[in-house]
């Protein structure tokens, strides 16, 4: 990354770009190729500069679900982007010394994806009053790396595994396993009462909602309902008096998933403020609880490129580990 200094305004693109496709990018969708392009530039307003014809392929009008081909030549016009914002308020001294810590959470790399240890507390990316996020860090960290992109996503106040693809090829393979339901990714969470019995599985129907004020929220929908169907499996660890360590296994990947699952059980996990319980969050606040209790312990998946069995594991933080000391004794 260049050095730059702070403007009164984030500067626009100084003019229009002509990109020509290459073999890693035929067959993606024109969309979601402005969308990696443009990166902090609202989806609402990429649709409309490819509606109005200020995209072009070929000097031709598209529409957004247009496969690229390659050696199609893009007509991108200059635009203003988050990314932008953010990289003119880094100097490349600051990003170095600033995101140093990021190569010690490295869990594992090659030559096509990077494991992550990411910390509770910090947004997988910018945005919604997050000016950086742990990709634009892992961006400015590494200034000359052509392509990375996130695999999947953790809320900001999860903690544990998180995959990067350094390749197009490796981010299309892994997205395809996530939708085929081939990825094995396990959590550990602190949640409300003791634990008696075997695992156990929960399914249901899910549905999202979105607050005026912006906030997500999930819920289980009613019996023959709309909404999207969600498995998954509790196994429990260790049991205490008042709460219970579980493997939580996620068959799907809906948003929030495991949080409301939990909650569904009447079990909600350790400090989670939108779908815990304010007395239980306050008795694990007294023992020194200051995050949601929620971490990505594990993803097991098939190397994208080679097809070999990948296994990674995120130790459980300090932090956490301390406090089912204190709840032991």
């Amino acid at each position: 990354m260049t050095a730059v200094t702070k403007p009164a305004r984030p500067a626009p693109s100084a003019s229009v770009r002509q990109v020509e496709i290459d073999a890693g990018h035929e067959g993606q969708r024109l969309d979601n190729f402005l969308m990696t392009a443009l990166k902090g530039v609202p989806k609402t307003h990429i649709y409309r500069i490819v509606r109005k014809g200020e995209v072009r392929i070929n000097k031709g009008r598209v529409k957004p679900d247009y496969r690229l081909k390659s050696g199609d030549i893009v007509r991108i016009p200059p635009l203003r982007t988050a990314g932008a914002e953010a990289r003119a308020r880094l100097s490349a001294p600051q990003a170095g010394a600033g995101f140093d810590w990021l190569n010690d959470r490295i869990l594992y790399e090659d030559e096509a994806l990077i494991a992550v240890d990411k910390p509770s507390g910090l947004a997988v990316h910018g945005g919604s009053g997050v000016s950086l996020g742990l990709i634009e860090a892992l961006r400015a960290l590494r200034p000359h790396a052509r392509f990375l992109e996130l695999v999947h996503r953790l809320d900001r106040d999860t903690s544990g595994c998180l995959l990067i693809a350094k390749k197009r090829v490796a981010l299309v393979g892994l997205h395809a396993q996530l939708r085929d339901g081939k990825f094995d990714k396990r959590y550990l969470a602190l949640i409300k009462g003791p634990w008696r019995g075997p695992a156990q599985r929960v399914e249901a129907t899910l549905m999202k909602k979105q607050l005026s004020s912006g906030e997500r929220r999930v819920h289980v929908a009613a019996e023959g309902g709309e909404g999207k169907e969600s498995a998954s499996r509790f196994s429990p660890r260790r049991t205490f008096a008042d709460a219970a360590l579980v493997e939580i296994r996620l068959l799907t990947g809906r948003t929030h998933q495991a949080r409301v699952h939990a909650a569904h059980l009447g079990r909600p996990i350790a400090g989670d403020d939108k779908y815990g319980d304010a007395g239980f969050n306050r008795q694990l606040r007294a023992l020194g609880l200051k995050r949601l209790f929620l971490h990505a312990a594990s993803l097991g998946f098939a190397h994208p490129v080679s097809g070999e069995k990948l296994w990674i594991e995120a130790p459980l933080p300090p932090e956490l580990a301390q406090l089912l000391d204190r709840l032991a004794i």
